[in-house]
């Protein structure tokens, strides 16, 4: 299993932060340009990665304040578990980790482990930039 971990610190309480992520419709908000045919309820979202996949990912677990685990709810080209977790810093400010984790083959981890890294990175970013 590749483990890619990306942390942030957000100028917002736990409860807001957690708030915004829970609901997948503010998702795309955090999405890098290259994600197209965007569709999304509070629960699941649908899109298209230029030049690689087609997913399809629903929240499967939710910890209030805590962490949110989505998983594809299609077949996807592999295994995956996209995972967030929120901890309250007691100043008012929340670290705010995303943590992907995929089942990969060599030959896939060497094609696809850069864009997630990348995904991830710009992911916590965006949170960052967002929710300022």
């Amino acid at each position: 299993m590749t483990v890619i971990e990306s942390a942030t610190t957000v100028n917002q309480p736990v409860d807001k932060v957690y708030a915004f992520l829970a609901d997948m419709n503010n998702h795309q908000q955090l999405m890098p340009e290259n994600i197209y045919n965007w569709s999304s309820t509070a629960d699941d979202a649908n899109f298209t990665i230029q030049n690689m996949a087609k997913l399809a990912i629903k929240i499967s677990s939710r910890v209030e304040n805590q962490e949110l685990i989505a998983i594809p709810s299609e077949k996807a080209p592999f295994d995956l578990e996209l995972k967030w977790t929120v901890a309250d810093n007691g100043d008012g400010t929340t670290t705010a980790t995303h943590i992907i984790s995929a089942d990969l083959n060599m030959m896939m981890k060497m094609l696809a482990a850069g864009p997630l890294k990348k995904l991830a990175d710009h992911q916590t970013e965006r949170l960052s930039e967002i929710l300022k």
